[in-house]
């Protein structure tokens, strides 16, 4: 059974290795094997990854498109959820369910939990800035 996304018009995402951008208007393309696949909105650039959360939510993104240099992404993540965890000890729970996904090879789940993580962190740093 092939997967169906409706792409609007000049929207990106990216199937496999490849970033696929639409034309002018709206698409619908059928995917027919298992691969990765990124909507847009999903999707954060490397320029973007400007917290140590979005650098996770970065790591698994990356672990989920391009397996070939998962070992080095997961030292990244790994790196990274050490430093978060040491500054936010209430992440611990969050973390552990984003660890236990990769850990079954599960990357869109992470993608999704490290999602709740950087809105965890924006929340945080905005009540860190604005206390009233």
């Amino acid at each position: 059974m092939s997967l169906k996304i409706t792409l609007k018009p000049n929207e990106r995402m990216i199937i496999g290795t490849a970033v696929v951008k639409n034309g002018n208007s709206t698409v619908n393309l059928y995917v027919e094997n298992n691969v990765p696949l990124l909507r847009e909105k999903d999707i954060l650039g490397e320029a973007d990854a400007t917290t140590v959360c979005k650098r996770i939510y970065f790591a698994i993104q990356l672990m989920y498109v391009d397996s070939d240099n998962i070992s080095v992404y997961q030292k990244a993540y790994e790196e990274l959820t050490g430093a978060v965890l040491a500054a936010a000890p209430s992440t611990k729970d969050l973390v552990g369910q984003i660890s236990e996904a990769i850990a079954a090879a599960k990357y869109y789940p992470a993608l999704k939990l490290a999602r709740q993580l950087v809105e965890y962190e924006e929340r945080v740093i905005t009540t860190a800035a604005d206390p009233a």
